[in-house]
């Protein structure tokens, strides 16, 4: 253990002598002053362990000595000396933050017992101090490694959500790179509409791949060059209860489910599967049917060729209230056409979540 310095602050020289002599035979290192003005000059060069003041003293008393210690450093123990007719100024002492008292004339014992309790309470203090830093340093670090197991374990999430889209674009090859571009569509909505930003992710993975029930629709069906009939168009709706069927017994996918199911009601309780209308709708696919119709239109299909920019927003703002969220479609009508054009040239490709606060 390091030795502990102790600040003798008396204004006779015989007392500073003697207090200092007995408390270096004990083994602390003392330092002496004649008064408190001497004091503050000692204690900014170097902060002690303990100071042993006397109360009455030139210049600057015990007390006002003490209320000085107390706001430059409140962990440094202060004991007052003071003569015994003089009792009711240590207690004064005492109630502004002493942590004791020696009456004079004092005997070593008396004085080794306070001296000895005060650098025991100081060295709780340190000891309570550096194991609060140590505990806050293990949290910070502990957070860390969670954070950055977090972040391995969303990145694994996109290569999934990767893997699954990919396998669908070969499923068909028309599609390439619709649900990418629609992600990013729903995003950029999303974040105009005010969405909460951990709903961000949950909305991105139902966009990527809210098609996947698609794999389960027979080719034949899926790609049909001509129109469906009435039993292939049942065969192909149930697309909508396939993908949440796939998805929502995955942890990390359950919520998303929820919109994928969804995503091809109407506002007005036209769509399917549920015929769901207004808000009973998940907002999240409320977002996406503007977003899916946005690039459904702006892109070539087998059928036709893409039809522009202008033509795609006038059928949103027609079919507000119909098949779209009135309020969805204010929002998305805010952006300038070049907006959603730049968007879909830009948004990046592969998905990575770690885009959607770029976008």
């Amino acid at each position: 253990m390091e030795t502990e310095n102790i600040l003798v602050v008396d204004d006779e020289e015989a007392i500073r002598e003697v207090v200092s002599t007995m408390l270096e035979s004990k083994g602390y290192h003392c330092t002496a002053v004649h008064n408190g003005r001497a004091a503050q000059e000692q204690v900014k060069k170097a902060t002690p362990d303990l100071v042993l003041s006397d109360m009455i003293m030139p210049e600057m008393d015990g007390i006002r000595l003490l209320e000085w210690m107390r706001n430059y450093d409140p962990e440094v123990p202060v004991i007052m000396v003071t003569a015994i007719h003089d009792i009711s100024t240590a207690l004064e002492a005492i109630r502004r933050g002493a942590y004791d008292y020696i009456l004079k004339p004092f005997e070593k014992d008396q004085l080794f017992l306070g001296v000895g309790r005060a650098l025991q309470h100081r060295r709780l203090i340190i000891e309570n101090r550096n194991y609060q830093r140590n505990l806050e340093q293990l949290v910070e670090e502990r957070t860390a490694q969670l954070t950055a197991k977090h972040v391995e374990l969303e990145q694994s999430y996109d290569e999934t959500l990767e893997a699954l889209g990919s396998a669908l674009d070969l499923k068909d090859a028309e599609l390439e790179g619709h649900c990418q571009r629609v992600t990013a569509f729903c995003i950029e909505i999303a974040k105009a509409v005010g969405v909460a930003e951990p709903y961000l992710p949950v909305l991105a993975r139902a966009a990527f791949l809210h098609d996947i029930g698609k794999m389960a629709i027979p080719d034949k069906i899926l790609l049909k060059a001509g129109p469906l009939d009435d039993h292939e168009k049942q065969i192909m709706r149930k697309h909508c209860q396939d993908g949440y069927n796939m998805l929502v017994r995955i942890p990390f996918l359950h919520d998303a489910a929820e919109i994928v199911l969804a995503h091809q009601e109407c506002y007005d309780g036209s769509g399917y599967p549920r015929g769901l209308k207004g808000e009973q709708i998940p907002l999240g696919a409320r977002i996406f049917a503007v977003a899916d119709s946005l690039d459904a239109m702006i892109s070539d299909r087998p059928y036709r060729r893409a039809l522009p920019m202008s033509h795609a927003l006038k059928e949103i703002k027609r079919c507000s209230g119909s098949q779209f969220d009135p309020k969805v479609v204010d929002v998305f009508m805010k952006f300038p056409e070049e907006h959603w054009l730049d968007l879909r040239e830009h948004f990046g490709s592969p998905l990575r979540l770690a885009h959607l606060k770029n976008l």
